[in-house]
């Protein structure tokens, strides 16, 4: 998008008082927020919403320099600006009440995504971070794209196995994009947009107040199908974010845990209240398909910005059992993994001492090899080649 553009998406966000839902009604109303500075005092009080305060608040902004100083830090922090009239802007986020008018992105967002959040504590457990990283591995694998929020515990956890799975992930802040939060996070952060996307309704700047987490909440559930919750206390914000997709008509899920753990209560009782209980990537996929078919049979109106191949959101879904290898870059351990496995069961620890390779990858491995149906896990961790 040109310099010129951008001032004006940035000045017209900064206007006093106007909003997210305001700033919509303008741009929808007069074309394009150049439009709108341009727009003479009766015309701005003629569209719905828009009352003499806030036209006469546009009409008297002076404050461009804020606006240019915005652009310059987006060419410094290597950002860009995606706006809601643009082909990359997540089309489920329309569908929200109160969606930002653009976002501020490091990395790439693709038309076909199909996006699943997977959040929960930050206080994690060894058991809830070891399931959120398998999961989200799955549904990488799965062709997926995980969502979650660049928190300590479950959310990094989600982001890593997303990666793990070479697969695409997406980290909706909340702060600027040029604040690293938590900063034990900074690696994550810097390898993120080379598998998807850091993304912020935040200008630079912002710091991570208390307050902004509950608004990014609503953008991680706006932006996904469904929301997983794996560990969460009862008072824990992956509850507000599993609030919000209810109210924004999606899917939730939530992974069961220990029942005399506090980490588990607030996803147990969410279990209780209809949560659908889920143990694989699988169960996720056959409760979204409906949605995903939905949206096809509704594709979004042709938009201002670069304009992308609209690609089918359904057809880049994997059968979370039967992966195609060919679609999957090769892994030498996969090569190891089945020389030695044959139709006698052999379990995890003698895997380990014939192939050398450590436990954090070999899960990954046999975890990839039991997806793409090449391997079937029996019960002791114990594992066989398939027939």
């Amino acid at each position: 998008m040109k310099y010129h553009d951008l001032i004006y998406w940035f000045a017209l966000k900064s206007v006093s008082g106007l909003g997210n839902a305001g700033c919509r009604l303008l741009v929808d109303a007069l074309g394009s927020p150049a439009d709108v500075f341009n727009a003479s005092l009766p015309r701005l009080k003629a569209i719905a919403g828009i009352g003499e305060v806030t036209a006469r608040q546009i009409l008297e902004f002076r404050r461009w320099d804020l606006a240019e100083n915005e652009f310059k830090l987006l060419e410094k922090n290597r950002t860009m600006i995606v706006t809601y009239k643009d082909q990359q802007y997540p089309r489920n986020l329309l569908n929200i009440y109160d969606f930002p008018p653009f976002l501020y992105v490091k990395g790439t967002l693709l038309q076909e995504d199909v996006p699943v959040a997977v959040v929960g504590s930050r206080l994690a457990s060894a058991y809830g971070r070891f399931s959120t990283e398998r999961l989200s591995r799955e549904l990488a694998l799965s062709g997926i794209t995980v969502v979650s929020g660049l928190a300590r515990g479950i959310d990094s956890a989600a982001h890593r196995g997303a990666i793990s799975g070479h697969g695409r992930t997406i980290a909706v802040l909340g702060c600027g994009l040029d604040i690293i939060y938590p900063p034990e996070n900074a690696r994550l952060y810097e390898t993120i947009p080379d598998h998807g996307a850091l993304v912020t309704e935040y200008p630079f700047g912002t710091s991570p107040h208390k307050h902004n987490f509950p608004a990014r909440n609503r953008i991680i559930s706006g932006i996904s199908y469904g929301v997983v919750v794996v560990e969460a206390g009862e008072k824990s914000g992956s509850l507000i974010t599993a609030r919000f997709a209810l109210e924004q008509g999606r899917e939730v899920f939530a992974v069961p845990g220990a029942i005399d753990s506090a980490g588990s209560r607030g996803t147990h009782k969410m279990i209780r209240d209809g949560a659908r209980l889920i143990e694989s990537a699988r169960e996720i996929i056959e409760e979204i398909s409906p949605q995903i078919a939905r949206l096809k049979k509704t594709p979004p109106a042709p938009a201002t910005g670069t304009v992308q191949k609209d690609i089918n959101p359904e057809s880049t879904i994997r059968n979370p059992q039967s992966v195609d290898p060919s679609t999957m870059p090769h892994d030498p351990g996969h090569d190891a993994v089945m020389r030695i496995l044959s139709h006698a069961p052999l379990d995890i620890d003698r895997i380990i001492a014939e192939t050398g390779i450590n436990i954090t990858d070999i899960q990954r491995i046999l975890l990839s090899l039991e997806l793409q149906g090449s391997i079937i896990k029996l019960p002791g961790n114990n594992y066989n080649i398939k027939d």
